[in-house]
């Protein structure tokens, strides 16, 4: 039985804990939604785990008693094809034929998948379609502004299509993402959609043992009986002790991956959370053994390549402030000593706190995390504040990606309307469909090829396939440095005076230097 939040403390924990646990007619089962395959390598290893790997890991991951295994998001398509130069298509239909009575899991990302920008319609819901059709079982959706006029028709498509859904309630720490904030966006998603599954993420970590006292009785006050997940990360130290929060609050399941391949980015270890929640009484049905099996094979990859391994990070109030999800923060200190510029970094945190802050508090998840840390770096790196504007900032700051939680900063806003891009205007354009000229223009390319050619940018599924064809399939080393590092290069390079558009990949910025134009 969940206790009364108002009864539930980390001292009650520690008595039951110290006192061997529940006894046996209290025991509940909380269900294991593995994310080893998805979240755990994307967050730690860059989404750089090959087919190869996940089929040397599938036997004993599929057969270990998790009730989902997440397989993709639209980031496990996109970086297989830049970087890996694996088809990911093909990833997901060998996947499937290994263990074809597991029911694997695919989001969706709003309405942008991979890219920064909207994509028509005719893509998302082709896009559903295929995944349905290359065998997922479970489909679902997220919005980094929880507008759910951008994932509702995804999940009714997906329902309609015979998956199991889930729609994401995407957390965040801000004066505006309240329990009422929750409790309507839940409303709106299950009215709108009749999803299955109810998931709080929490991708930036920012979950604590007090806020889940609250927030998840108001999510439950509306959703009832159905399953309610939570997913967090293990960025401060406090994720496991949130977890057995959850657990005790009424949470049906959790979302873990296995060590060494968690903790740190990552979610918390399977291994842990198993232990813990079986002293606190519940039932976890995970086979260890086949757990351990996989956490052997895990290590002897990252040994075998020189992976890194997730390790339990302690607490860090600052984080509480920039709220950068953690690969991305890992990204940009990454990026910055590449730079030359690492004695900065310290400025850039404090800077995307406060960029965030001015921008109404948009949720630190893709593709907003992105955006608000491009635009702290222009700040840091240009010299003057929102002298630098990326196209994507101008789009959020005039509604395109969905509607702002709060009102934007007017002084912010006037900058960004004044020095963003001349090109992009007040309303949003009407997208028209794309798969017909592409599949005019590439008429022997199946439609799941059709798709990564709409998401992914430049000759990147060319050399792909060129890879695939030659034999080499899991070998490309992709673009070094990524985006932003080729950004940050060209700003703190740039002449004093003058007008530039700078561009790498798929984020493009315009700067004008001494004179307002």
């Amino acid at each position: 039985m969940a206790l009364n939040p108002e009864e539930l403390s980390t001292e009650t924990l520690a008595e039951v804990l110290a006192a061997g646990g529940r006894p046996a007619d209290s025991e509940r089962e909380i269900k294991i939604v593995d994310t080893t395959f998805r979240d755990a390598h994307q967050s730690i290893w860059a989404t750089r785990m090959r087919t190869e790997h996940i089929l040397s890991l599938i036997d004993d991951v599929t057969n270990a008693g998790f009730e989902h295994v997440d397989l993709v998001a639209p980031i496990e398509f996109d970086v297989p094809v830049r970087y890996i130069r694996e088809d990911p298509w093909e990833r997901v239909r060998l996947v499937h034929e290994a263990a074809p009575d597991t029911k694997f899991r695919a989001m969706v990302r709003s309405r942008n998948l991979a890219s920064f920008d909207f994509l028509p319609d005719d893509v998302i819901h082709t896009w559903v379609e295929r995944l349905r059709a290359n065998g997922f079982a479970v489909i679902g959706a997220f919005d980094g502004l929880n507008d759910i006029d951008n994932i509702a028709d995804t999940l009714v498509l997906a329902k309609e299509l015979g998956a199991e859904t889930y729609g994401c309630l995407s957390y965040c720490l801000s004066p505006v993402h309240t329990d009422q904030l929750y409790i309507d966006k839940a409303k709106e998603l299950l009215d709108r959609t009749d999803c299955d599954r109810i998931m709080l993420k929490d991708a930036p970590g920012l979950l604590t043992p007090d806020r889940m006292k609250t927030i998840i009785p108001a999510i439950r006050s509306v959703i009832g009986d159905r399953t309610l997940e939570v997913h967090t990360h293990s960025l401060t130290g406090l994720s496991p002790l949130t977890y057995l929060f959850a657990a005790e609050l009424g949470v049906d399941a959790i979302h873990t991956s296995i060590a060494p391949l968690a903790n740190g980015q990552g979610q918390p270890a399977t291994q842990a959370l198993a232990r813990d929640l079986r002293a606190l009484g519940y039932t976890v049905n995970i086979d260890d053994e086949r757990v351990d099996n996989a956490s052997k094979r895990i290590q002897e990859i990252a040994d075998n390549e020189g992976k890194p391994v997730g390790v339990p990070r302690a607490y860090d109030g600052v984080h509480y402030m920039h709220q950068l999800p953690g690969g991305m923060l890992t990204n940009f200190e990454s990026q910055l000593a590449t730079a030359g510029l690492s004695d900065r970094f310290e400025d850039l945190l404090y800077e995307t706190a406060r960029v965030r802050e001015e921008l109404a508090y948009p949720i630190m998840i893709t593709p907003f995390a992105q955006f608000v840390g491009t635009q702290a770096v222009m700040n840091v790196i240009s010299g003057e504040r929102y002298s630098v504007v990326p196209n994507e900032i101008k789009k959020y700051a005039l509604g395109y990606y969905g509607e702002p939680l709060a009102p934007i900063d007017p002084d912010v806003l006037e900058k960004i309307i004044a020095n963003g891009s001349s090109e992009i205007k007040e309303e949003r354009p009407e997208l028209q469909p794309a798969l017909p000229a592409l599949q005019e223009q590439y008429p022997d390319d199946d439609i799941d090829t059709i798709l990564l050619r709409a998401t992914i940018s430049g000759n990147n599924v060319d050399e792909m396939k060129r890879y695939v064809a030659e034999g080499r399939s899991g070998q490309g080393e992709g673009i070094a440095g990524g985006t932003l590092t080729a950004l940050v290069k060209q700003i703190a390079d740039i002449a004093e005076t003058g007008q530039f558009r700078l561009k790498a990949e798929d984020l493009e910025i315009n700067l004008t230097k001494g004179e307002n134009k």
